[in-house]
């Protein structure tokens, strides 16, 4: 194992090791969406030294910004945020490997990774990436946040449970925005975390699915909620039955 110092903190637990750091370095994950959740959810990952991060994202990075998505500096702004992020995160392991996708091509590198991060912030792309995950037998870590309140959830097929889709029917519904809400910066952040801890949890074989967690940031609370799958759902119905 390359630079055993640098993940020295993590290798020590049991739920790691060296095997599980081996097992970190040789896997990979895509975050769609580098905003407030996938900004901290990919310094994360590639601090904890996954092998290869692909990041998608289609905007510039702005100066409103800056006061919760850590990852970009004041001098990033105008910059597109998967090339800000590949700066940063390479500067903060040059050990992970770092693959930019755009709009229209990410859905093509979901098949080659082990798991996917939905850290967008609109129901189409969040749809989008479900039917994705749900064709290629991905798991989905999805997280969202807005105003005082957060969201995480994690879908795996392969465990029987439901998908995005079973939780929340496509049916066009406009999603409110952080621009029309605000945000507080810890609070995204706080969820953008915990997308990555469940995504190392899941890839050492530790993460569990099927429940929906929300976290009332006034109160300084997580919530959990078991999540159901729906037999006709018409995205993951016919793939959960083998068809």
């Amino acid at each position: 194992m390359s630079n055993f110092a640098r993940y020295a903190r993590q290798v020590i637990l049991p739920e790691v090791g060296v095997n599980g750091q081996q097992l970190l370095r040789d896997s990979s994950a895509l975050v769609v969406g580098l905003g407030g959740l996938g900004s901290i959810a990919a310094a994360y990952l590639a601090g904890a030294g996954l092998g290869r991060l692909v990041l998608a994202d289609r905007d510039r990075v702005e100066a409103s910004n800056l006061q919760r998505q850590l990852l970009y500096r004041q001098a990033d702004i105008g910059r597109a945020k998967t090339e800000a992020a590949r700066a940063q995160l390479a500067a903060l392991n040059p050990e992970v490997e770092i693959e930019l996708r755009d709009a229209g091509t990410w859905p093509q590198a979901v098949p080659a990774v082990d798991l996917v991060l939905d850290c967008t912030d609109n129901f189409p792309a969040r749809f989008a990436i479900n039917r994705a995950c749900v064709a290629a037998r991905k798991p989905l870590v999805s997280g969202a946040a807005i105003r005082m309140e957060g969201q995480l959830a994690v879908f795996d097929l392969r465990r029987g449970g439901p998908c995005y889709a079973c939780l929340y029917p496509d049916h066009g519904e406009a999603a409110e925005t952080c621009e029309e809400a605000g945000i507080l910066g810890p609070v995204v952040g706080s969820v953008g975390a915990m997308q990555a801890l469940a995504a190392l949890q899941l890839l050492l074989g530790i993460g569990e699915a099927g429940r929906l967690q929300v976290w009332d940031a006034r109160q300084m609370r997580w919530r959990s909620h078991k999540m159901t799958r729906d037999p006709n759902c018409p995205v993951c119905g016919a793939q959960q039955d083998g068809h």
